[in-house]
């Protein structure tokens, strides 16, 4: 783009893996401005900090972060160990930030509700290159004003972008009417959210890392209080996925969540109720009844006392809709991705080396990194987006060379076939989520699906 060179590169979110396409960027002396909306780095993160992340500290640590850290007389975490969310914050993404080339690049409160090229909508072609890409910007004092980049990197997540509890991928009737029963994500049972789950029958939707973690945590508020009950229900029919790999898995955190979860399903400790498509959310005397409308007659579960929708994310493509992107369309991802990560063909723990190339969409100089470049699929490993952070770097700084000279080797699940998840295809999945090393029921340490992803 002609005239930009001095405009900075733009990173879009401050969770690990936009800090650390931040420090790539840095480190080849590029000028950056990385927007976090929320209050600190890694706000994310804060939503599932009582989560104990299901891959040690080896694997959750950017190699350029690390030299960074490393020179400001950091003091790096015992390599085997398991972090906790808030150890991450702790000891990894605060520290990180602080550093003072990093906290200068750095805006909290920042919130980009709009890309585009300056001046054109997304139908102009005529001297598109040339124009820098325009921000829309609210700042952490609600004024709105306009950024002008010269490349973006895309990390900003799906978190915040839930997937509704119908299975029809839109809210199922009655969700919106009583969401204050409902609680999407991660919450802390254990914890702050403690008193909600105490003694209450909780219906835990999902067939991933994320619903194992609850309703581990659901098995364990059962033995201060046995009232407290925990129903599981699941779209698919097949939980070979989420049940993994076991021992064989080599994040040994990961297989021994799944094979935790199992045994409390085969011992009636959690009610497994298989092959639901939630169409409707209905009251019934003082609790709730979901309904599955799909087939000739209408089925119900329940009643139950509060939902947890840990139904997974989605990314949120209203912020880039004036620039031209590539998505895959089933999964939202980038396009060149899909093929490799659909949870309809395979949930291998192998996913090919990928970078800039596969990051990349029709309008040059955008990329998206991290979780959201995996669009829905559920297979994303904090590894894999260090990796795309350090490619893309390389690619914006112009050194090709590095940029596809990629490297990624994954923890192996244990367990990898092709097939459609649900039916009798055995699957595995490389998914966020795990355990960490078994402990007795009422002293679990839990794992986080955000916490092997980034």
């Amino acid at each position: 783009m002609a005239g930009s060179k001095s405009l900075p590169v733009a990173v879009i979110g401050g969770g690990p893996i936009g800090l650390a396409a931040a420090v790539h960027l840095v480190q080849r002396d590029l000028p950056v401005k990385v927007y976090e909306a929320g209050a600190t780095a890694g706000s994310n993160v804060r939503a599932w900090q009582h989560v104990r992340l299901f891959s040690p500290w080896k694997y959750n640590v950017d190699a350029a972060a690390r030299s960074l850290l490393l020179e400001h007389g950091w003091q790096p975490p015992e390599g085997e160990t398991y972090p906790s969310g808030e150890e991450f914050l702790a000891e990894y993404l605060e520290p990180l930030a602080a550093v003072p080339a990093m906290a200068s690049v750095i805006e909290y409160g920042a919130r980009v509700t709009a890309v585009s090229r300056l001046g054109i909508d997304k139908i102009v072609s005529s001297g598109r290159e040339q124009r820098p890409f325009a921000l829309t910007v609210t700042a952490a004092n609600g004024r709105q004003r306009r950024d002008l980049v010269r490349a973006i990197v895309d990390a900003s997540g799906t978190w915040s972008t839930p997937n509704p509890l119908g299975a029809g991928g839109v809210p199922a009737d009655g969700e919106a009417e009583f969401a204050d029963l409902i609680a999407y994500g991660l919450p802390d049972v254990l914890g702050r959210a403690r008193s909600t789950y105490i003694g209450k029958t909780t219906l835990v939707v999902g067939a991933g890392h994320s619903a194992a973690n609850v309703l581990l945590d659901l098995v364990s508020l059962s033995e201060a209080d046995p009232a407290t009950t925990a129903i599981w229900a699941t779209r698919g029919t097949n939980l070979s996925r989420v049940y993994g790999g076991g021992a064989d898995d080599e994040l040994a955190a990961r297989g021994e969540l799944g094979s935790r979860l199992q045994h409390f399903v085969e011992s009636g400790r959690i009610q497994l109720v298989t092959g639901v498509s939630i169409t409707a959310v209905r009251a019934s005397g003082g609790q709730l009844v979901v309904e599955d409308a799909t087939g000739g007659d209408v089925r119900r579960l329940g009643p139950v006392d509060r939902i947890v929708a840990a139904t997974g994310q989605r990314p949120n493509l209203d912020m880039t809709r004036e620039v031209r992107l590539d998505l895959d369309p089933s999964l939202e991802s980038t396009k060149a991705l899909g093929p490799l990560i659909d949870p309809n063909l395979h949930s291998c723990g192998s996913v090919p080396p990928h970078g800039h190339r596969e990051l990349a969409h029709p309008e040059p100089g955008i990329y998206t990194v991290g979780i959201k470049s995996y669009g829905r699929a559920p297979t994303f490993l904090m590894l894999t987006g260090f990796e795309q952070a350090r490619s893309v770097a390389a690619a914006i700084a112009g050194d090709l060379a590095a940029a596809d000279d990629v490297h990624l080797v994954l923890p192996e699940t244990g367990v990898c076939s092709t097939g459609s998840p649900g039916t009798s295809a055995s699957t595995a999945s490389t998914s966020c989520c795990g355990s960490s090393p078994a402990a007795p029921v009422p002293e679990v340490t839990r794992t986080s699906c955000y916490g092997a992803r980034g």
